[in-house]
């Protein structure tokens, strides 16, 4: 296609061809034309949310149910401004988002225009990549371009900014297979000297472990189904970062249960005494690997990454293998099975009997006594009311709740567990939930929250009632920043200094202000039916479930210490993070 067109009508030409159904955005000056030309057609959807940070975040909601990539649309200077938290949460977590932004015409570029921010050098820090479109003949193949650097290799966020004057001018069409991106090509295949080595290791590993991240899940459905074969067939035992669970079902026999600060006991002490270390597409982040010159001190590590500058970021690794996890894996299957599929079954029985002494442990027990409820009670309860549901969906916000919900929900399959691991987002969960519903129109989908993250964003409950989105707002209400609190708890003598809200709204007259339903439960005799009046009802709710205020989120690593110094429960708590852990919290 060559056609002459102008660029607002590029650009939606653009994201047809590159098969985008849905947009979120929010209109201003510097976009209208491509408004405009939205307003025009009818095969691309725009979601209206109320406020950029919620369009990046439902986009990479969208992105990560869906596996495609999200496309946000905002216009200049504040609305660009607006969206670099989403921005580098996706980032963070590799996600892939197209964000395109307005901007002040080319010619008043650098005057301090109204509504003019340097969006690309603002955004740079923040992106996989970014433009700024300077001639209108040029917009359609970096457009086609920012959707091959954010979907190719790590995915990742990509910003092209459309200057006002561009978006009016008219150019020719160049269409997706026209545009060629040679200069960024990552790589797929392993090196097969070192997928070798990986193989021998597996072959003779008396202690081996499976360290699985969001990497598993970006590299497609096919990777998780390759990842699952490798551990059923070798007995590895098997556990995953915040971001990978769900690459492996929580109901298989290898499941360990999710590592790190807030891991389960079995999990982190496996990693602690392992002799193989395979890490599965996880970036060695501090709330895994807790004390690094502590971490895993014994064991051979491999590592297994598309990207580069990945490998011995945190920590040296013995085997590096850069490349695609569904490809390294399948070539890992079928060099193992040339050789015979051998393990060292005699030892792998033994460091099975070993984890299973750590299980007794039982790290998640608790006891719900009384009315009150107790935090794990409510997802707990919440897990066995929904997990027979194929279709469900659940994200959170950041803090306590969140570590309880990666705790006491299973998660089956790939691509339905939401959260913002890396760069930690209050806010984040209510906007993706709406991603996610829009994504999966007739699916559960549940935002486990707590009260003080849920209201960074609770605007977007009004996105969720416009477009009749029936969104579960689960909300934990502590009437505490309840992770701020626990470490000021555990660091800071107990001085809970503008931890707690003082002047929280009713959650369901808020509810029921933005024409939503409302739920209160604060009784735990009354939470399975209150549950189930919020799963009945065919539309967004908002459920305050008011729980214990002080309850702490164990079991947890204390900052600055090994996977084996582990807190189980409140008596171990006194001066449990020591002044060189402080500065790690």
């Amino acid at each position: 296609m060559t056609r002459q067109m102008t660029g607002a009508k590029i650009v939606i030409q653009a994201l047809k061809e590159q098969g985008v159904d849905t947009v979120f955005g929010y209109p201003g000056g510097a976009v209208l034309p491509i408004y405009d030309a939205i307003f025009e057609q009818n095969e691309i959807r725009h979601i209206l949310v109320r406020h950029e940070q919620g369009a990046v975040h439902a986009a990479e909601g969208y992105a990560r149910s869906t596996g495609k990539p999200g496309v946000v649309l905002v216009t200049s200077g504040p609305g660009a401004t607006n969206a670099v938290t989403g921005l580098t949460d996706a980032l963070m977590d590799s996600i892939p988002i197209v964000v395109l932004t307005g901007q002040v015409p080319t010619f008043m570029i650098g005057s301090d225009a109204f509504q003019e921010a340097d969006t690309v050098g603002i955004t740079r820090p923040c992106t996989k990549h970014n433009w700024l479109v300077k001639d209108t003949a040029d917009l359609s193949g970096i457009i086609h371009e920012a959707f091959h650097v954010a979907t190719a290799g790590r995915p990742g966020p990509v910003l092209v900014d459309i200057p006002k004057d561009v978006q009016f001018a008219s150019a020719k069409y160049q269409s997706k297979k026209i545009t060629t991106v040679k200069h960024y090509a990552p790589r797929l295949k392993g090196d097969i000297q070192e997928v070798t080595k990986l193989v021998e290791a597996i072959e003779t590993s008396e202690r081996p472990i499976f360290y699985t991240g969001g990497g598993v899940i970006n590299s497609g459905p096919v990777a998780s189904e390759l990842l699952r074969e490798l551990v059923d067939a070798s007995g590895f035992p098997i556990t995953s970062t915040l971001m990978g669970l769900g690459s492996y079902p929580a109901s298989g026999i290898n499941w360990l249960g999710m590592l790190g600060m807030h891991g389960l006991y079995e999990a982190n002490m496996a990693m602690h005494d392992c002799d193989l270390m395979i890490n599965i597409g996880a970036r060695f982040d501090d709330r895994i690997t807790g004390r690094i010159d502590a971490f895993s001190p014994k064991s051979m590590k491999a590592h297994i990454d598309i990207d580069p500058s990945s490998i011995h970021k945190v920590v040296r690794v013995d085997i590096p293998i850069i490349g695609d996890v569904a490809h390294v894996i399948k070539d890992i299957l079928n060099l193992w099975k040339s050789r015979g599929r051998k393990t060292n079954t005699a030892a792998i029985k033994k460091w099975w009997a070993q984890i299973e002494e750590w299980k007794m442990v039982k790290c998640l027990d608790f006891k719900q006594t009384g009315r009150t409820i107790r935090p794990q009670y409510a997802v707990a309860r919440l897990e066995e009311l929904t997990k027979q549901r194929t279709d469900r969906y659940i994200c959170t916000e950041v803090g306590q709740h969140q570590m309880w919900a990666a705790q006491y929900l299973g998660f089956e399959a790939p691509n339905q567990w939401m959260t913002s691991g890396g760069l930690g987002t209050m806010g984040y969960g209510m906007p993706a939930s709406i991603g996610v519903q829009v994504a999966h129109p007739d699916a559960l989908v549940i935002n486990v929250a707590g009260e003080a993250s849920w209201l960074m964003n609770m605007q977007e409950m009004g996105t969720a009632v416009q477009y009749k989105l029936p969104v579960k707002q689960f909300i934990l209400n502590n009437e505490r920043l309840g992770m701020v609190r626990q470490w000021q708890e555990l660091l800071h003598g107990e001085r809970y200094s503008h931890s707690w809200s003082e002047a929280l709204p009713d959650f369901v007259k808020l509810a029921e202000a933005f024409g939503a339903k409302g739920i209160l439960c604060a009784d735990a005799n009354d939470l399975d039916d209150a549950i189930m009046e919020m799963l009945d009802y065919n539309g967004p709710v908002i459920f305050d479930c008011v729980v214990e205020k002080h309850e702490n989120c164990f079991p947890m690593i204390p900052s600055g210490e090994p996977h084996n110094k582990m807190l189980l429960g409140e008596a171990s708590t006194k001066d449990a993070i020591g002044t060189s852990g402080a500065v790690l919290v």
